[in-house]
């Protein structure tokens, strides 16, 4: 409680406790496939572009399993996608070791990815849906900023340590620890209870288009996902911090550095979270945080120091942090259980694809002009559309918890049920 992080969901509820471990885990093997398969593929092609190209394989998948993942979620047991996804992402971790032992190629890294996101894509409604039942209503915030402590801590040691063995020992030794990592969440994931189902009873075409209307029925909601999708399709640098860290050739450690800044700033802002107890406006507060997300990846992008590309990405990457704490709470607070695993469809389609499409842009920028004004042009983007939205949305700048219909009901439903 010192340092403003409450412990409550996870002394109350065990179940919450073992998802908790096990989405910590998978989160190591997942940021280390990323970083690796970057690095991997930079060496093979040394080419920004290709790099970049990355998310071209992304996009589709993303959006179809995406959706359909959220169908899914409210229509099957919830544990049964969670474990037979996870399983899966662990069987392509193997398929890089072996590519890398073996003779790698590029063509297989591209291949492999897309099923990667494929996989990730079917299984996070399911565990978000999952989330939701596993704490009580008035503990989202806790369990918003707690997950968000996790996703950063797994973000802050998976790359430094994949960047580290991928330049010290080789990939193949990352692909290593990735695969080690999925083995020991697989059977946290599969010792959880069955959680209920949610309500997508009908046709999966039916129970998409209702999920869908939902969706459309919420300006507030429809804002948290534009503005994630621009913040981060304009100003995503993680895949080009590669190219990065090859301008400081007197600095070994500079990828490991720089793989640092975005969760670094991330996990000081979280283990620092107190103040958000009082903030109820999370609409404002999302909105806020993503312009400080563009001004940090602006620094960044002009800088020529290592030192403030760091400041930079730290400063974005606490920024991202509050976003997500204030996105995750507002969606779990208002959307019924009953369509809360489509909804999670849509909401991964907003915070995935928007990375995607970031370094796609990035990348074929940075091809056409240079890798710092990609990176700075990047961010001023980010800042400038997000508060475009604020304007042009104003149910998400006055929503307020304590006031909102939505929220309430769905208070009364929790305690009913």
């Amino acid at each position: 409680m010192r340092v403003g992080v409450d412990l409550g969901p996870l002394r109350t509820s065990p179940a919450f406790r073992r998802l908790y471990i096990a989405r910590f885990f998978s989160g190591v093997g997942n940021q280390l496939t990323y970083v690796v398969t970057a690095y991997q593929l930079r060496l093979l092609t040394h080419s920004v572009l290709a790099v970049g190209s990355l998310g071209l394989v992304e996009v589709i998948p993303i959006v179809v399993f995406g959706l359909y993942g959220g169908v899914l979620a409210d229509h099957l047991d919830r544990r049964v996608m969670a474990v037979a996804t996870e399983v899966a992402l662990g069987l392509l971790s193997v398929s890089l070791l072996v590519n890398t032992l073996w003779h790698p190629h590029a063509w297989v890294l591209y291949a492999v990815d897309a099923l990667v996101v494929s996989a990730g894509s079917l299984q996070t409604p399911s565990v978000a849906a999952m989330r939701q039942l596993l704490v009580r209503h008035d503990e989202q915030r806790s369990a918003a900023t707690l997950g968000a402590i996790r996703d950063t801590t797994a973000t802050l040691v998976a790359p430094a340590i994949g960047g580290l063995i991928a330049v010290l020992a080789g990939p193949g030794w990352a692909y290593l620890v990735t695969v080690v990592a999925f083995t020991v969440s697989v059977p946290l994931l599969a010792s959880l209870p069955q959680p209920p189902r949610g309500g997508g009873g009908s046709a999966v075409a039916a129970s998409l288009r209702t999920g869908l209307r939902y969706t459309h029925s919420r300006p507030d909601l429809i804002g948290t996902y534009v503005v994630d999708l621009l913040a981060m399709a304009w100003a995503y640098p993680v895949v080009m911090l590669p190219f990065v860290a090859a301008t400081f050739p007197h600095q070994p450690d500079a990828l490991a550095l720089l793989y640092l800044g975005l969760p670094l700033g991330s996990l000081l802002a979280t283990l620092s979270a107190a103040w958000t107890r009082h903030v109820h406006r999370y609409g404002r507060a999302i909105v806020v945080a993503a312009v400080v997300w563009g001004g940090g990846i602006t620094l960044f992008g002009f800088s020529r120091s290592l030192t403030m590309d760091l400041v930079g990405l730290t400063i974005a990457g606490g920024a991202d942090a509050m976003s997500g704490i204030f996105r995750t709470t507002m969606w779990n607070e208002s959307i019924p259980p009953d369509v809360r695993g489509r909804l999670a469809g849509v909401e991964l389609i907003s915070y995935a694809l928007g990375p995607t499409t970031g370094q796609l842009r990035s990348g074929w920028m940075a091809a056409w002009w240079s890798l710092r004004l990609s990176l700075g042009l990047g961010g001023i983007g980010a800042a400038g559309s997000v508060a475009g939205v604020a304007v042009a949305l104003p149910r998400l700048w006055s929503f307020d918890a304590r006031t909102d219909e939505n929220v309430a009901a769905v208070a009364r439903q929790r305690a009913a049920a």
